[in-house]
């Protein structure tokens, strides 16, 4: 690659310019590795810090709920059996069906939801 320090690179043939262009293509995917690489070096460095932490951080059990807490809330409608349902959709079911009854939820006694198939 001497070629590259000549000073008339002004009038060079197409076999220079191609090896000019390869090497400019080699020095930019080199320089795109190293960085992948370090990306990946870091990220693994990051993850096994994270595990470190957490495996040293002390599990925090919750407290246990007194009976009262357990008890049902005021103006609640009773116990809601849920069939194969996530909580998450039935708590959305309830709040469509209050909407389009026009009621409001505590008005409302759901029994069980299931899913139909």
């Amino acid at each position: 690659m001497l070629f590259l320090v000549k000073a008339d690179m002004v009038d060079i043939g197409i076999g220079e310019a191609g090896l000019v262009a390869v090497g400019g293509y080699l020095v930019v995917f080199i320089g795109l590795i190293l960085l992948m690489c370090v990306v990946m070096i870091t990220g693994k460095i990051m993850v096994s810090s994270q595990a470190r932490k957490r495996a040293a951080a002390p599990e925090i059990e919750a407290p246990a709920a007194p009976a009262a807490a357990l008890a049902e809330a005021p103006g609640s409608a009773g116990e809601l059996k849920l069939y194969d349902v996530d909580p998450k959709d039935a708590a959305m079911i309830m709040a469509i069906v209050a909407h389009q009854l026009q009621k409001p939820l505590n008005e409302l006694r759901f029994k069980s939801i299931r899913e139909v198939k």
